[in-house]
């Protein structure tokens, strides 16, 4: 697939649901919760820096001493790290900090959230296949592919999760990216706290070839299948992990 690499900045439909306003009433706590989000989702890589505490107040609809605090409270916590000077500003922290073990997860709230992982997925990679993508949206989806194949050990599941995201993008249906970028930082929440496994990725990356190559082909019934074999894979090991 021709055309040129792209990074893996974050895709401008995700940008728009971890920055969107947050409800009133526990601003302090959406913000800091919307701030995690983006962090578990790869939306600001380990080492990169957040849109400055004027850009967050006026994406969250929030005041900048509540932006101000919950960049705080993440401080404290390790996962951000704030630098004075000409080239401050806040960073993700670089590495991240180890996750304790989850609590524990109840059976109902694991097929909670795997089940409606796999109505959105799968919904996605179909809406994407049989949409008429342009060239641009084409060269982007397998160059995002090859970067993931070519991820190492620390960025692939970052560079997975955008990989995902970015099949949600396609789909055409904004609304569907925010439901879906909720859902992949919760299943985020429970795959960080174990360890990646190599033979696991030499099959995630020959699974993600066949979805993206369903939906690049055109065919909705094959993009559909691929991704609902792909995510049975993690599921086993989210319940092998977490039961």
């Amino acid at each position: 697939m021709g055309g040129d690499r792209v990074t893996d900045a974050p895709l401008h439909e995700v940008r728009r649901a971890v920055y969107r306003p947050v409800r009133e009433g526990n601003a302090l706590e959406d913000t800091v919760a919307r701030l995690v989000q983006t962090i578990r989702l790869g939306v600001v890589a380990p080492g990169e820096s957040l849109p400055s505490e004027r850009e967050l107040a006026v994406l969250y609809a929030v005041s900048r001493d509540t932006v101000r605090e919950a960049i705080r409270e993440l401080a404290d916590t390790g996962y951000l790290v704030r630098r004075r000077g000409r080239y401050g500003g806040t960073f993700v922290a670089d590495p991240l900090p180890q996750p304790p073990h989850p609590r524990d997860v109840t059976a109902a709230e694991l097929e909670d959230v795997l089940g409606l992982r796999r109505v959105l997925e799968a919904g996605a990679a179909r809406a994407a296949a049989a949409r008429s993508l342009d060239a641009a949206a084409r060269d982007e989806l397998w160059a995002r592919y090859e970067v993931v194949a070519e991820a190492s050990a620390s960025d692939y599941r970052r560079l997975d999760t955008l990989l995902h995201l970015s099949i949600a993008e396609l789909a055409g249906i904004p609304s569907l990216v925010a439901l879906a970028a909720e859902n992949r930082a919760r299943v985020n929440e429970w795959l960080d706290t174990f360890p990646l496994l190599p033979r696991n990725i030499e099959h995630s990356n020959a699974q993600h070839e066949r979805i993206v190559t369903a939906i690049l082909a055109g065919r909705p019934d094959a993009a559909e299948a691929a991704i609902l074999e792909h995510l049975a894979g993690s599921e086993a090991l989210l319940r092998g992990f977490l039961a």
